[in-house]
């Protein structure tokens, strides 16, 4: 099951209380104090995995502690500290405060990791308040508590290339014809509930990751169909490729209905450098509308059946894709 948002509440361990105790021992008077300081609670730390690609697991998930530190020792020896406990996430997961909005973390490599919440201090024992003229303190402090936060975790996929269309466009299609992807495919809209990443080869060990996203109808920013909810997912592509049925009567007014979509939801997705793929070139040999080409890009005839310009937009989204800067940062909607 995808997962993109949830909450969840963790904590982090108290560190251990400092130890009141004196050294006892034959032939040695006035031993004096030797009571250790406490061990530090354990953090609460995410990390960011390549393994993982959505928050599922984490939002069966309510709550989240790390171990208490242990309290000081005799023989001034300091307690354990507590045992960190770590989160994996998935790449693209931004980390926020769930009731301020504030973004604490935003996990974007693999292996990447924040702590999100200290563990405690560990308490001063009795050893640490012996002075000249206090030679036998009985005195120690506690552990101070660790740090609690309520999370509300989102996640943005990362990818080279984003797939836009409308359902039933062959975007599923063109995702299995060019990947080891296997997106859900068949003749009735809205098959693509959720964004699925492949991995495009192009050639002598040159590779990227192309993302299919669910369809996009007139009127989704009102909320018809599924929405603009799974558009935060091509906010960090590099490029864009709008895949159009070339077959349809008016496959710019689609071009055109996309676009004004996007820009509903973010203008800056507008900016993004594009590809125009029209579709299912096996099903006539239909003019190109001219009106294309007052868009500046590359706009292909392709074809899942037939495989027809299938390796050109391959080679073509690499090039798009590792000529820009890497989106990173993402825009908050």
């Amino acid at each position: 099951m995808f997962l993109d948002e949830t909450k969840i509440d963790i904590n982090a361990g108290k560190g251990g209380d400092g130890m009141i105790s004196f050294r006892r021992e034959k032939y040695v008077p006035r031993g004096g104090p030797n009571g250790g300081n406490g061990g530090r609670g354990g953090h609460v730390i995410f990390k960011a995995s390549k393994d993982l690609h959505t928050l599922y697991d984490i939002g069966q998930r309510r709550t989240l502690r790390a171990e208490e530190g242990e309290k000081g020792g005799s023989s001034d020896c300091t307690g354990r500290s507590g045992e960190d406990t770590v989160l994996l996430v998935p790449m693209g997961t931004m980390v926020k405060d769930a009731e301020t909005g504030e973004l604490l973390a935003d996990l974007k490599t693999n292996g990447q990791e924040e702590i999100l919440a200290h563990g405690g201090r560990g308490g001063l024992g009795n050893t640490v308040f012996k002075s000249a003229v206090h030679r036998t303190p009985v005195k120690s402090t506690p552990g101070l508590p660790g740090e609690h936060r309520k999370l509300a975790l989102e996640l943005k996929l990362l990818a080279d290339c984003g797939l836009v269309g409308f359902p039933n466009a062959g975007k599923s299609s063109l995702l299995r014809r060019v990947s080891s992807a296997t997106p859900k495919v068949a003749d009735y809209p809205f098959t693509t509930l959720k964004p699925v990443l492949g991995v495009v080869g192009v050639g002598l060990g040159r590779s990227f990751v192309l993302e299919d996203i669910p369809g996009l109808i007139e009127g989704a920013a009102e909320g018809k169909g599924l929405g603009h909810r799974f558009l935060r997912h091509i906010e960090r592509t590099r490029c864009l490729a709008f895949v159009i049925d070339g077959s349809s009567e008016k496959p710019y007014k689609q071009y055109q209905v996309l676009r004004a979509e996007l820009g509903k939801f973010h203008p800056l997705l507008l900016e993004k450098p594009k590809l125009i793929l029209l579709n299912k070139a096996d099903l006539g040999d239909f003019p190109v509308d001219r009106k294309f080409a007052k868009e500046k890009c590359t706009v292909l005839r392709t074809s899942t059946i037939s495989g027809q310009g299938l390796d050109e937009f391959s080679a073509a989204a690499y090039q798009l894709a590792r000529s820009q800067k890497e989106e990173t940062d993402g825009w908050e909607s």
